[in-house]
């Protein structure tokens, strides 16, 4: 751990444009808080490398000692993602060997499964002005077939490990999301399927348990999904929460005998919503919210939506009629969290951010090394975090 003596007061020219720094930035966090708060943390985060470079060359900038290891040689600019948005460091630069800092460990997994699927893309012809844009942005200067070769496998090992991982803990609510991606087949792109599978544990922690790139969604793949992940020691599940995929609803008959399966209600009205004109969204999508607590309401709004000439919309609430309220016969205190997938949305929203960069894969095995690179740094926070609900003992 750095000294915070040390750090700060390294010496008393640096302690004075410190204090000068830091209450420029409260004032400017005073004023304007989210710019204010980017600004205090990115003060921070140099001041950190700092004292890195400080730590690795033996010495001050400047200071003439015989202790010295290593020449300064400027600063390289660095962008780091955080939920503050985007900063701009100034990473410290020597002469004699790499700088190394511990600030940018934890996005490196990322950048690394982009920086492959950008590579394995150049390989398989994709513009190669494409490419040198995509790894300017990323910061790289250039890429050796060996470092793309270690980089993959290094990878690969990751993807591997996260998900065959055992399942420690009992499970009671199982949730499954679909987000879309397109990536490359043969001689041509599709969008595929890429379910990620997500409980509440009996501990009241959330984990990320599974990933899998669907080639079709009938009964079987979900049968071989639930399989592997009970191989893996899923057990105790009660209630399953998912879209209407095809055959999922099967599959957990048959995989978890006694539970029930749960239609995700934000799914559920984006698919009545699509039948009925957008004028009338918000009045439909209101009444189909009250609905879904009340049997008997719920029986009155298909009737309504059928003489509204809405029949299709109609319809879609009566197929799921049985399926939407299966999370109240769990804690009250529950509810909230187990009637949708929203447990999954902030997933799905870093999926495709990061996957932007990359735009169309070249194939599954780049899908899972991004995503898996993902998944693992959302599950870390998870599982170290705050209890998701409370667990009736």
């Amino acid at each position: 751990m750095i000294d915070s003596i040390s750090f700060f007061f390294t010496t008393k020219k640096q302690d004075v444009e410190s204090m000068v720094n830091l209450f420029s930035f409260i004032k400017d966090y005073l004023v304007d808080q989210e710019d204010g708060i980017r600004q205090l943390i990115t003060w921070f985060l140099n001041l950190v490398m700092e004292e890195e470079a400080l730590l690795q060359s033996s010495a001050q900038r400047y200071e003439r000692t015989d202790s010295r290891k290593a020449s300064r040689n400027g600063y390289k600019s660095r962008t780091l993602l955080t939920k503050y948005g985007e900063l701009e460091l100034l990473k410290p630069q020597f002469r004699e060997f790499p700088f190394e800092t511990q600030i940018f460990e934890k996005y490196s997994r990322v950048e690394k499964s982009i920086l492959a699927t950008v590579a394995e893309s150049y390989l398989q012809g994709v513009s190669t002005r494409w490419v040198e844009k995509v790894t300017i942005a990323l910061g790289v200067e250039g890429i050796s077939a060996s470092s793309v070769s270690r980089i993959t496998k290094e990878l690969d090992e990751k993807v591997e490990e996260f998900i065959s991982k055992p399942i420690e803990h009992e499970i009671p609510y199982l949730f499954v999301d679909a987000t879309y991606l397109k990536v490359r087949d043969r001689l041509h792109y599709e969008n595929k399927a890429l379910f990620v599978v997500a409980g509440i544990r009996d501990d009241s922690l959330r984990e990320i348990l599974g990933v899998r790139l669907a080639d079709s969604e009938d009964s079987l793949f979900w049968q071989d999904l639930f399989e592997d992940l009970k191989e893996r020691g899923l057990r105790g599940v009660k209630l399953v929460v998912s879209d209407g995929h095809k055959g999922i609803q099967k599959a957990v008959r048959e995989s978890f005998i006694g539970s029930s399966w749960q239609m995700c209600h934000v799914h559920l009205i984006r698919q009545v919503l699509k039948k009925v004109p957008k004028k009338k969204h918000k009045e439909v999508s209101e009444k189909i919210k009250e609905a879904l607590v009340d049997r008997q309401k719920l029986q009155d709004l298909i009737r309504e939506l059928d003489n509204m000439g809405y029949k299709s919309a109609a319809d879609t609430l009566e197929h799921f009629q049985y399926n939407v309220m299966n999370y109240m016969q769990f804690p009250q205190n529950h509810w909230r969290r187990i009637r949708t997938t929203n447990i999954m949305e902030r997933t799905n929203k870093e999926i495709k951010r990061r996957s932007k960069v990359v735009g169309a894969f070249p194939n599954k095995e780049s899908v899972l090394r991004l995503v898996v690179s993902i998944l693992i740094d959302i599950n870390e926070e998870w599982i170290t975090g705050n209890r998701y609900i409370v667990m009736e003992q």
